[in-house]
């Protein structure tokens, strides 16, 4: 190749990965408003987002993978929380984690009704972004437990390679069950986003260590609200009518309504359900 072929070979790669760079570009622009649903930005949508600055919520926590990583990723946030809890949360976030157990505490920011109201838009508006996956790994809102302490009547935690810790079903041949306890892991919102199968270790939601035998229990107290006579039937309620039964022992409800999810009873099949309360079923 001569000066003149490489001079022109030179100007050619630039000017075609210019034309690329500005195409790839305008294509960009042109996919943002679909993207970042910006015909939902309304009002209180903006309000929330000033909120959101005036309180420096990105201080502690991260949004889109931008922030600090001291608190929770509020990416997904509405996703995986309801209205209620979001409310009743920032109104009293003391109620619901102790520094010296859970070794966090957010601060009590005294919002008004208003700003909390904006607050819950801006972040559900945050929720509905296509943001292409990113960030790949955020940060869960309870860190994620996924283990079952020794003894438990799931099994005992066994080591998959050299990252991740699984629960090995008690009977290896029940595929019912072995399908509900990745139903217990997959569903959306995830149920290990909230709770946890590790004795005591409550999150937003209480520990699901146990929760056969004090199933067995609740549905023949007198103060059991709900509608189920056995284990399976108090499971299954308990999926897809949250609200059916409060639990008064913790700060799990407001209002008479449940801050767990009620829409796992649209998100999940029959069968999915059926698979998970057989899982839930084995933890006595």
């Amino acid at each position: 190749m001569n000066n003149r072929q490489a001079r022109i070979f030179a100007w050619g790669s630039t000017i075609a990965a210019a034309a690329l760079f500005l195409g790839l570009t305008l294509d960009s622009h042109r996919q943002f408003p679909e993207l970042t649903n910006a015909a939902n930005i309304t009002p209180e949508v903006t309000h929330g987002k000033d909120v959101w600055h005036k309180y420096n919520c990105i201080n502690c926590h991260t949004l889109f993978g931008e922030g600090a990583y001291y608190a929770p990723d509020l990416t997904k946030i509405t996703q995986h929380r309801g209205e209620a809890y979001l409310q009743a949360y920032m109104r009293e976030p003391g109620a619901f984690y102790d520094e010296q157990r859970h070794r966090r505490l957010m601060p009590q920011q005294d919002l008004s009704d208003e700003e909390i109201t904006s607050l819950i838009a801006f972040l559900d508006w945050v929720a509905n972004v296509d943001n292409q996956g990113w960030p790949p790994r955020p940060i869960l809102v309870t860190g994620g437990f996924t283990a079952v302490a020794g003894g438990s009547g799931a099994g005992t935690p066994v080591q998959s390679g050299s990252t991740s810790v699984g629960v090995r079903p008690v009977d290896p041949d029940d595929d019912i069950r072995a399908l509900g306890e990745n139903v217990f892991r997959t569903a959306i919102p995830g149920c290990t986003t909230c709770h946890s199968l590790a004795p005591g270790a409550d999150g937003a939601g209480p520990s699901l260590a146990g929760v056969a035998t004090r199933a067995e229990l609740l549905v023949g107290a007198a103060d059991y609200t709900g509608q189920a006579s056995d284990v399976e039937g108090y499971l299954r309620e308990a999926i897809t009518e949250p609200s059916a039964h409060l639990n008064t022992g913790g700060m799990y409800s407001a209002n008479g309504m449940s801050f767990m999810p009620n829409t796992y009873g649209d998100s999940l099949s029959d069968e999915e359900i059926e698979q998970l309360v057989a899982f839930l079923a084995t933890l006595k």
